[in-house]
């Protein structure tokens, strides 16, 4: 990666004004947990609980969609269902990390949230292969711009020394979506409550009914600091901290302390041609390190958990309306994983947490595919052995959010998150779901074990490269670990003083 200047003070004179010095990062890094923290954790990590739910939901009702009285799917179009709701989320990725950065973290994340009800709801009110996948492409688009907005959010307004236990447990809490979503299918598909033809048409609608909720509690939760002072609106900035810190514990050193500044040249917004640039030429390495763990933990997940239900009841002949109860203990292994290991990152540090994390869930993925193969494995035991491997893997791939959010400047957090998370997820998330409801609608075991051993192989990589390109950015602030993008690159203008 090219060398970048650490000392800004040299630089030529800024054309877009002076230069602002700031001790707004600090003042918002020595802040004590507090109720204000809880409510930007509860109002924007909702966003994890609703792609938790959506992906076991279709997961869990996909035998009930290939029904004659439902949408009368084939495993082919449940795949094709599937992708069409990643492909939206790696668009609104796209389109809308750009807008975060842009336009700024609050207004994004209520647009993305109400985009996200319309798509939900449209899915509820579906008649055909058609209207469904287009209903689901929408929910994935309101997901996928959730993404970029909500990380960069919670890690701008997070204290440094909390910030990776506090991103891996939020992250974590897709399983807490998961486990009601696995729990909601295997009430509305008893039969003896509510006829299945009604039943998936509810499911979806409850992920509408409870967005609707979110986006009241999301008005408490203020702009980004962070990003309103590289756009020259410090007085806005100063108010919102001021604010903060006033229903806050008084800091542990006391608020008297001086803190240390951080000098900015604001520019205001960049293109996504210069932030794709920057990130290419002088983030290269780090630019690596998020696509391997992103496309590895994207390619196994996807590969699961979009295909399980059709696993569960031909491979192992449980019945749709039970393929739920199968579903919840691997949505809870997942949840416990990142609760349990979350504090490790901040403490332990991020190398050795990842490469772990990576290398075990890559292992423990091949000997179950190894254990498929020799017939040894029963419905119970091989969910029992997905715990396993998920207990590890859940905080691996909370910890690849947690990296792409923590590595680049502050003027292109959003839009690097989208990058990563879309490039991964077309890698990972667009093809797995296709790839693996083919091999499974062939009938043949062997197949899919191939595409088991894959997703191993790339999750064993990933924690190698972890190991070799990994930053050791615990307890360290976010300027500090990437310096804002304006004290060392103009539009227009190019590199600052480029060794």
């Amino acid at each position: 990666m090219t060398a970048i200047p650490d000392s800004p003070r040299s630089h030529a004179p800024d054309p877009h004004g002076a230069p602002l010095e700031t001790d707004i990062p600090a003042r918002l890094d020595r802040l004590p947990w507090s109720r204000f923290h809880m409510l930007v954790v509860m109002a924007l990590g909702i966003t994890w609980i609703l792609d938790g739910l959506e992906v076991t939901v279709i997961g869990s009702l996909a035998p009930s969609l290939q029904r004659g009285d439902t949408l009368g799917l084939s495993a082919d179009g449940i795949g094709f269902a599937s992708s069409a709701y990643v492909a939206g989320a790696v668009l609104g990725a796209l389109i809308f990390g750009w807008m975060t950065d842009r336009l700024g973290r609050k207004q994004i994340f209520f647009l993305t949230l109400a985009l996200y009800v319309v798509g939900v709801g449209a899915s509820a009110l579906s008649w055909g292969l058609g209207s469904f996948a287009i209903a689901r492409f929408v929910t994935g688009m309101g997901i996928g711009g959730e993404y970029s907005a909500i990380n960069s959010a919670i890690d701008e307004l997070v204290p440094a020394r909390l910030r990776g236990r506090v991103d891996v447990m939020v992250n974590g809490t897709f399983w807490a979506g998961a486990a009601f979503g696995a729990l909601g299918s295997v009430w509305l598909l008893n039969t003896g409550l509510i006829p299945v033809w009604l039943a998936w048409r509810l499911a979806f609608a409850l992920g509408a009914l409870l967005g609707v909720a979110v986006l009241l509690l999301r008005a408490f939760v203020p702009e980004s600091p962070r990003w309103l002072m590289t756009h020259r609106r410090v007085a806005e900035a100063e108010s919102i901290v001021a604010r903060v810190e006033a229903r806050c514990p008084a800091p542990a050193e006391g608020r008297g302390q001086p803190l240390h500044k951080v000098l900015i040249y604001p520019a205001g917004a960049f293109s996504p041609l210069d932030m794709i640039r920057i990130m290419a030429r002088h983030y290269r390495s780090r630019s690596l390190y998020v696509l391997v763990l992103m496309i590895s933990q994207a390619f196994l997940y996807n590969a699961v958990f979009f295909t399980y239900g059709m696993v569960l009841t031909r491979y192992h002949d449980v019945p749709a309306e039970a393929v739920g109860w199968y579903i919840l203990p691997l949505a809870l292994g997942n949840l416990i994983g990142p609760l349990v290991l979350a504090r490790g990152f901040d403490s332990w540090g991020r190398r050795r947490m990842i490469a772990s994390s990576y290398a075990i869930s890559g292992i423990l993925m091949g000997l179950v595919a190894w254990a498929m193969g020799a017939h040894i494995l029963t419905a119970t035991t091989q969910t029992l052995a997905w715990c396993g491997i998920f207990f590890f893997a859940s905080a691996a791939a909370s910890s690849a959010y947690l990296t792409a959010s923590e590595l680049f400047p502050l003027e292109m957090r959003a839009f690097a998150i989208a990058i990563f998370y879309a490039v991964g997820t077309l890698f990972g998330g667009v093809a797995a779901p296709l790839i693996f409801g083919h091999l499974i609608g062939t009938g043949r075991l062997s197949l899919l074990l191939m595409g088991y051993g894959v997703a191993a192989l790339l999750m064993i990589v990933a924690s190698i490269v972890a190991w070799i390109w990994g930053v050791d950015a615990e307890n360290r602030s976010l300027e500090e670990v990437a310096p804002p993008l304006s004290q060392y690159y103009r539009p227009g203008a190019g590199m600052l003083n480029e060794a």
